[in-house]
């Protein structure tokens, strides 16, 4: 029985989970509450289970029974790893559903209680075939994608040598409330996400009275200039076909409207898709924003933060997941993307050391208008639970379809 048919009969289950962890999301680094239930979800399945020391990160290992007879070249096991993010993100939930976030303030806006229920899905689904696997199996439930960089946690705790060998693919997941009709997987090989980085600026000027400006220094004014001069410098410094996104979250300043107030304060996310862009713009922006503090006679602040890097997919790995997604599902329910995403993602370090592949899948209500139904993030976004059997399923054969391949070329 293929391993679409064996997910259906998790459907219940993995619905129950998802519900539950809607229900009650957390934010960050650590997810007591999330982790409690992963663990429930995981106990009595022949995994070997580690905790993160410096997160509620969970990894397990299973030992493929037929691992013995498949040992590489240099007498190596294959070992596969398979990735759910398991965090919120600060969002007053407003879509009004049944299971609605209990937590003030905090929402699983981003879908990743989807991504954690499909890989324990994947976890019983992989469990009941052990000893047909020909190696290993790595599942990693991480905290801490929203910002906190959370892979790079697990990485350094050994995530990816956690089977005893450094595993040999990695395949992440990621639903979506928009872009794509109801259960359609999405894959792009090379660059498939944008690199992430923060910018903060500090512009230092001199408060005074709102009716004598020129008896101060006015940072207000220059704040302005520098967010229209960022909007400029992108348009007319890079190639228009090596796209730049700048987008000024946080503007502040003041206390009173007949107060120039001390500082002003401009918070900006940047998202570039290519090495070089990123480069540039790391030069480009402080010697912008420096040169016009310096005309208007005020002091700046400039911290620009390296966050995350591109995620970029191999291509043959991407391959084998499209190969595998026709397989169990059909080839009607692929689509390759031709442009990147300008989202950003923390599973860009696990490809930056492993090759392997990222996979979108449409949560979109079935019926519903990809293009009019709220993106992730977005207080109103709401994810179907009718994907999760697929998920679990995609997770599963990705593993066992994998690990079949390296043991064959052994």
């Amino acid at each position: 029985m293929p391993a679409s048919e064996d997910a259906k009969e998790l459907q219940g289950d993995l619905v129950r989970l998802r519900h539950e962890l809607h229900r009650h999301p957390e934010i960050g680094l650590h997810l007591p509450r999330t982790q409690e239930k992963v663990l429930q979800a995981l106990d009595g399945l022949p995994f070997e289970i580690t905790l993160g020391k410096e997160t509620t990160s969970v990894t397990a290992v299973l030992r493929g029974g037929k691992a013995g007879d498949a040992e590489g070249a240099e007498g190596q096991r294959p070992a596969v790893l398979l990735r759910a993010d398991m965090d919120a993100l600060p969002v007053q939930e407003k879509t009004g559903v049944e299971f609605s976030s209990e937590a003030d303030g905090t929402m699983h806006a981003c879908g990743h209680d989807l991504h954690t229920s499909m890989l324990a899905g994947a976890a019983t689904l992989l469990a009941e075939k052990q000893h047909q696997l020909q190696g290993d199996v790595v599942l990693m439930f991480q905290p801490g994608e929203e910002g906190f960089d959370g892979a790079s946690y697990m990485i350094r705790e050994g995530v990816l040598d956690a089977a005893g060998t450094r595993v040999q693919a990695a395949y992440g997941m990621h639903v979506f409330s928009s872009l794509e009709p109801h259960g359609t997987f999405c894959t792009k090989p090379g660059v498939m996400l944008s690199a992430s980085d923060g910018l903060e600026v500090t512009i230092l000027g001199a408060g005074g009275h709102g009716s004598a400006p020129h008896a101060a220094k006015d940072p207000v004014t220059v704040a302005a200039e520098m967010v229209t001069a960022l909007q400029v410098m992108v348009t007319r410094q890079f190639n228009m076909f090596d796209p730049v996104v700048l987008s000024v979250g946080v503007l502040h300043a003041g206390t009173k409207r007949n107060i120039i107030p001390e500082t002003a304060r401009i918070e900006a996310t940047v998202r570039t898709f290519s090495e070089v862009s990123r480069l540039k713009m790391m030069d480009a922006v402080p010697r912008l924003l420096q040169g016009i503090a310096a005309a208007h006679g005020v002091e700046v602040q400039v911290d620009y933060q390296e966050e995350y890097p591109l995620t970029i997919t191999n291509e043959d790995e991407t391959h084998t997941a499209e190969k595998v997604i026709s397989e169990l599902f059909g080839e009607r329910r692929l689509s390759r993307w031709a442009t990147p995403l300008s989202g950003s993602e923390d599973f860009s370090r696990v490809l930056a050391e492993v090759p392997g592949t990222f996979v979108g899948l449409s949560a979109v209500a079935p019926g519903g208008d990809p293009a009019t139904s709220a993106f992730n993030h977005s207080p109103y976004a709401t994810f179907d639970d009718g994907v999760l059997a697929d998920g679990a399923a995609l997770y599963a054969q990705l593993a066992t379809s994998r690990l079949a391949a390296l043991s064959t070329a052994s």
